[in-house]
């Protein structure tokens, strides 16, 4: 993780055009805090976990809700709640809390209660409102996680593959539906990812610089700070979003490799951490957490590499950001959880 973060500053500090300031010293900071963060949740027993999970829940659903009503506006989106000195996005909290309440609800059940649809209604119903609130933000990239991330305790606690199939046609069913409640710029992204070069000094802009950024890298890359499509200014939201681009500009498709390989091996051991407990919560949280870590960076690389739209993930650990720094740390807090009360029993 430190390596990772590490990278991230690096990278910021070159998009600032070798300035500490304004991206680097706060992602170091953020991340520092994030590690005091992770190791307080480390310690608390998973039994705690799993006895305020709901009511992680139904205050995070709370304050999704309260964002229709009090949140600020930003990068055309409501999604924040201003609090003084910072400002909270309750929608990456929610990535956290409804990870515990599914593994909280599915903790204990039977492969015959999997089986049924009607004990599948509450679990359903517990990931469909906080999807409807983060799409009425409007947030199509986060809705789009949370429904992933779900999908797979959904699959890992063994439910129907007829029930995937039955909702995957419903889904495709619903597209016509869906894309009449899309706001303009939403469809814009889907038509530009069909074929961004249609408007290339507008809506295709990003996906085309990104795509040019990612191949003017090569094998090795330009050299750090040495990126031409970044510090020329042609490279939108380097900083964030794309990322991934600037550094594979900059270290060639070997740096690219090497962060991604990275990722997997924090990958391998989420599944390793979650596999040791001998309590079903503790799997499905750290299943969990580890589906949406991977889930983050699936995205966000396709994204930049034109494979889906532009839905704005940004890269864990990578790309500046202060909430979800705090929530893919207080997520490994939880993965450490689940290790260090691996031995713990929990009753049905």
């Amino acid at each position: 993780l430190c390596i990772t973060a590490g990278i991230g500053s690096a990278m910021l500090y070159s998009a600032a055009g070798g300035d500490m300031e304004p991206w680097a010293s706060k992602h170091l900071a953020r991340f520092f805090v994030g590690i005091f963060v992770m190791l307080v949740v480390a310690i608390i027993d998973i039994r705690a976990w799993l006895r305020y999970s709901y009511l992680l829940y139904v205050i995070s659903l709370i304050l999704l809700a309260s964002v229709e009503f009090y949140g600020t506006i930003g990068m055309g989106a409501q999604r924040w709640i201003s609090l003084s000195y910072i400002s909270l996005q309750p929608s990456e909290l929610m990535k956290i809390a409804l990870i515990l309440a599914l593994a909280r609800y599915f903790h204990g059940g039977s492969l015959e209660d999997y089986a049924s649809l009607r004990f599948l209604i509450i679990p359903i119903l517990l990931v469909l409102a906080p999807a409807i609130l983060v799409l009425r933000q409007p947030d199509l990239g986060t809705a789009i996680m949370l429904l992933i991330a779900s999908g797979s305790i959904f699959f890992l606690v063994g439910v129907k593959f007829s029930i995937f199939v039955l909702a995957f046609f419903t889904v495709i069913i619903s597209i016509p539906l869906g894309w009449q409640f899309l706001h303009a710029y939403q469809k814009q992204r889907v038509l530009t990812f069909l074929n961004p070069e249609t408007d290339p000094l507008g809506s295709g802009y990003h996906i085309i610089q990104s795509k040019i950024a990612l191949g003017s890298g090569g094998l090795f890359g330009k050299g750090f700070m040495q990126g031409t499509q970044g510090h020329l200014s042609f490279l939108p939201e380097m900083q964030t979003d794309f990322i991934f681009t600037m550094l594979a500009e900059e270290f060639g498709m070997i740096g690219g490799a090497g962060l991604l390989g990275l990722y997997s091996l924090i990958l391998l051991y989420g599944i390793a951490l979650s596999l040791s407990s001998r309590n079903q919560f503790g799997r499905l949280v750290g299943a969990g957490v580890t589906a949406t870590f991977f889930i983050y960076i699936f995205i966000n690389v396709a994204m930049v590499m034109g494979l889906v739209p532009v839905v704005g993930v940004p890269l864990p650990l990578i790309s500046y950001g202060g909430t979800a720094m705090l929530t893919i740390l207080f997520g490994f807090g939880l993965l450490l959880s689940v290790w260090i009360h691996r031995e713990v029993i929990i009753g049905q």
